[in-house]
């Protein structure tokens, strides 16, 4: 049924819907297809890079990409956790349509409890394997595919070699590592079991000394050394910064040096996190000294992104996402702005900021169109992203949609089920325990401090009725009322 579906799809608005094929065939065959390389990051919020505002981290390597590339100031993830954003990421829709609404381990249906007063809707634990993927795409287009580190996107059955990888190193159905140490295994005594990173031994010397990201980054170069003459795509998903936060202790000691050196109160002030950033940057500066040592620098693509915002909440304060509000989980700025920079050789001009909003629903369509697919075929699939290449030629450009959507019918230490829309410079946030809406103007108010849902009722409603239309359409699951539920006293 995938090869059957993979011929084309259309990208679905709430008024138009564009053709887009997914053809083995270029535009050109003469031309040399591009390498794609798509970096992203964990639980890493908007600010979290220096050159995004951070005034603890340092990352230079990713700075100067973003000086090198295209830098997207209003870039966000479909959700606001990691299973949801990586299927978006993976499939080109939003994870409302595909019912993955929370991350793999919490789907299912919710188990009783007399805590909440909803029931979150039962969802989907693993991406369906019908689902055309990206890896599939580029594969029909004679790429060579490997996924390196973080999956989170289902069980054995359902691992990146199900989805059209040809190879999978580090991938899971666990959404963290139990050490970032070798071996990068051990006893989780809160579900009961041994989690592991695959793919990873046969490591000589000291083991005990070897960091998890510098032994995914291994394998990354070694893809690159090994493909260099054949076009490939490489899905790096690094784990950090997840927790457990566990840095390298000579960066550790670096950053709390700093800490106390300063003078000045700083927003992010969490050395270990800070430690597991710098390590990241260092590595993905390893996977750019392989490309130009390869000679394919001219001709690869490049993408940095985040899954969602930073933790944030009462439970686990990890870090600071200011000037947003919230952080993981919150569908609040903080949960769901995140980093995006592009690179596109002989496209992106150097230092280009675009501030036009796009969504991690975006990345599929985008590569369709980088790598020149015909829009021949007749079958058809639906999806929600556009592409973003307009966008890449002309950051003053705009794409075809009206508006951007989430859906979290779920729980989290920082949150209540919850939807929201942005359109244009509004934004509005449906809560689903007494369904009052929170209305914001981003432009004058980019942390959503003041409501004005009393003030601006016309605008309020007109969001609410396209944000009901949108659910409707994507089949979105609803919370239901708790039977057993019991008021706090």
């Amino acid at each position: 049924m995938k090869d059957f579906l993979i011929n084309s799809f259309i990208i679905i608005g709430l008024i138009s819907a564009n053709p887009l094929s997914i053809q083995a065939q270029t535009k050109s065959d003469k031309v040399k297809k591009p390498n794609i390389i798509f970096i992203m990051a964990d639980d890493m919020g908007w600010t979290g890079l220096s050159g995004f505002g951070s005034d603890l981290h340092e990352t230079p390597i990713i700075d100067k990409l973003s000086k090198e590339g295209m830098k997207f100031t209003s870039a966000y993830s479909a959700a606001a956790i990691c299973t949801p954003t990586r299927a978006s990421i993976l499939t080109g829709k939003c994870p409302a349509r595909l019912n993955m609404t929370t991350w793999h381990e919490n789907a299912g249906p919710p188990p009783p409890n007399t805590e909440y007063k909803l029931l979150p809707p039962t969802t989907l634990p693993n991406l369906p394997l019908d689902e055309v993927t990206v890896a599939e795409m580029v594969k029909k287009a004679g790429y060579f595919t490997a996924h390196i580190g973080k999956w989170h996107l289902g069980d054995a059955n359902h691992y990146p070699e199900t989805q059209g990888f040809d190879i999978n190193i580090g991938g899971t159905m666990w959404g963290m590592p139990q050490t970032y140490w070798y071996p990068f295994r051990g006893w989780r005594e809160s579900d009961q079991e041994i989690r592991y990173v695959p793919g990873l031994d046969n490591i000589d010397g000291n083991n005990a000394n070897v960091y998890l990201t510098d032994r995914l980054t291994d394998k990354a170069i070694e893809v690159i050394e090994a493909k260099k003459d054949s076009p490939f795509f490489l899905n790096l998903s690094y784990y950090n910064c997840h927790v457990p936060i566990e840095g390298k202790p000579d960066l550790i000691n670096y950053f709390q040096n700093k800490l106390t050196s300063e003078n000045i109160k700083l927003y992010h002030t969490n050395p270990g996190y800070a430690a597991m950033i710098a390590s990241l940057d260092e590595n993905i500066g390893r996977v750019f000294k392989a490309i130009r040592k390869a000679g394919i620098d001219d001709n690869t693509i490049i993408f940095f992104y985040s899954d969602n915002g930073g933790q944030v909440n009462s439970r686990v304060n990890i870090q600071n996402n200011y000037p947003l509000r919230s952080g993981k989980g919150s569908l609040y700025e903080g949960g769901i702005r995140v980093p995006l920079i592009i690179k596109w050789p002989g496209i992106t001009k150097p230092g280009e900021v675009c501030d036009y909003p796009v969504s991690s629903i975006d990345i599929l369509p985008t590569i369709h169109e980088m790598i020149g697919l015909t829009d021949e075929g007749n079958q058809v699939e639906e999806i929600d992203g556009v592409s973003m290449v307009p966008l890449l030629k002309n950051p003053s450009s705009t794409l075809d949609r009206a508006a951007l959507y989430w859906h979290f019918p779920h729980y989290y230490p920082n949150t209540t089920p919850v939807s929201a829309i942005r359109k244009g410079k509004w934004k509005l946030l449906q809560f689903f325990e007494d369904n009052h809406l929170e209305l914001y103007d981003l432009d004058s108010d980019l942390r959503e401090d003041h409501n004005l849902a009393d003030r601006y009722p016309d605008i309020a409603e007109n969001l609410y009725h396209d944000l009901k239309v949108w659910r409707k359409a994507s089949d979105a699951k609803l919370p239901s009322l708790n039977p057993q539920y019991v008021p706090a006293p």
